[in-house]
């Protein structure tokens, strides 16, 4: 069999209404073969069938093209309706209802959307029909004109299919490659900044000490960012962010200790904290310190620069939540449903922008805990971005 003919049989298997339409005409007309059919200049393969006569044609299944009528039928654009082939003025004489042994046949031109012959509906039975001057060929041709329509939907949601199981497999690939660039990436860095920070110990130079000073901070920066990369690889590729759950003593310490950096960074602005004591967090607590470092880097670089930033954390009802405001505009409502996508811009045009990635890893460290990240904006109570989480996590199947 033709590939080309394979894929046409397939396109129509996988339509639906094809057996019922088949049904239909049998039961309409009382003929006991139908068949839908791929015909071109050079084939007849027959792609659906129905067979209570004992035709023996199955799908794939082909005859010699000139000894059909529907070849007459695709040169002359025009369906063929035949009540009884033994006494009918243009085919008595016809070989083909003797080569087939039929008395009643139709065979309708299907046609693709865009005007290209694709086949035929037809049917026979060696008993005579009544087809002619009744409603019947209105039917068939309305048959024929819905399978032209199913024909184009199929093949375009297989393209569709095919064109997005290729676009998954190129961003799969593109994922392992950010995965081992990052990979690649760590030792050259790690070499850089622990040289930077050795002639800043052993080998003090005035004449030198900003410019190592300001390589070394560049290369701590560069490794953040491949470490945030290499954590959404992880999500993208399916695997999640990893974390190491065990119960954690000193979460309130942690979390101290993340916002006494952020405001030894940013001293100018007002940074308030309300943690309360958190014991019996069964957690990742190195992940829960990233997760902070992110909300609070979001709201210091879209917050209002005169507003305080609240960092409240609480245990109640067996769960414990940690949540960061900011005043400032809120967020667009159109932007709120890919805030937690990688590289999606902020809501404002901040010189801070930055690609994206803080919330996106925050969400997935969330995920990671079996909790969740919302993100609630306004104008009169600011932005709150809150992560919840069970106290203890289910122990697993």
């Amino acid at each position: 069999m033709r590939p080309s003919a394979a894929a046409d049989i397939a396109t129509i298997n996988r339509i639906s209404a094809v057996p019922a339409i088949l049904q239909v005409v049998t039961e309409m007309t009382g003929m006991r073969f139908a068949a839908v059919a791929r015909v071109t200049p050079n084939s007849w393969t027959a792609c659906a069938v129905l067979d209570n006569l004992g035709f023996g044609l199955k799908p794939g299944g082909e005859l010699d093209l000139v000894t059909t009528l529907c070849f007459e039928s695709m040169n002359s654009q025009l369906p063929i309706l035949i009540d009884k082939a033994s006494e009918d003025p243009q085919y008595h004489d016809h070989p083909t209802p003797r080569i087939y042994r039929f008395e009643s046949y139709f065979t309708i031109p299907v046609y693709r959307t865009d005007g290209r012959f694709f086949g035929s509906l037809c049917a026979l039975d060696p008993e005579p029909a009544t087809l002619k001057n009744t409603s019947i060929q209105a039917t068939l041709e309305s048959f024929s004109r819905l399978l032209s329509l199913q024909i184009e939907a199929e093949e375009n949601l297989e393209q569709a299919q095919s064109e997005l199981a290729l676009a998954r497999e190129h961003a799969e690939l593109r994922e392992q490659f950010i995965a081992v660039l990052g990979h690649d990436l760590r030792n050259p860095l790690f070499a850089m900044t622990t040289a930077a920070d050795r002639l800043l110990c052993k080998y003090p130079n005035p004449q030198t000490h900003d410019l190592v000073q300001h390589i070394k901070t560049c290369g701590l920066r560069a490794s953040q960012l491949v470490e945030d990369v290499l954590d959404i690889a992880r999500g993208r590729l399916g695997s999640g962010i990893p974390v190491l759950l065990s119960p954690c003593p000193d979460l309130t310490q942690v979390l101290e200790h993340v916002i006494s950096e952020v405001r030894h960074i940013y001293p100018e602005r007002q940074i308030d904290s309300a943690i309360g004591s958190l014991e019996s967090i069964e957690c990742d607590s190195s992940r829960l310190a990233q997760l902070l470092s992110n909300l609070l880097a979001n709201a210091i670089a879209h917050g209002s620069a005169t507003g305080p930033v609240l960092i409240t954390g609480t245990t109640q009802n067996a769960m414990f939540a940690l949540s960061v405001t900011n005043q400032g505009q809120p967020i667009p409502a159109e932007a709120l449903q890919h805030l937690f996508q990688p590289y999606s811009r902020p809501a404002n045009n901040t010189p801070q922008a930055g690609l994206g990635l803080g919330l996106y890893i925050a969400s997935q460290i969330a995920l990671s805990h079996n909790g969740r990240l919302s993100v609630m904006s306004d104008e009169l109570h600011g932005t709150t971005f809150t992560f919840t989480m069970p106290l203890s996590l289910p122990p697993e199947a």
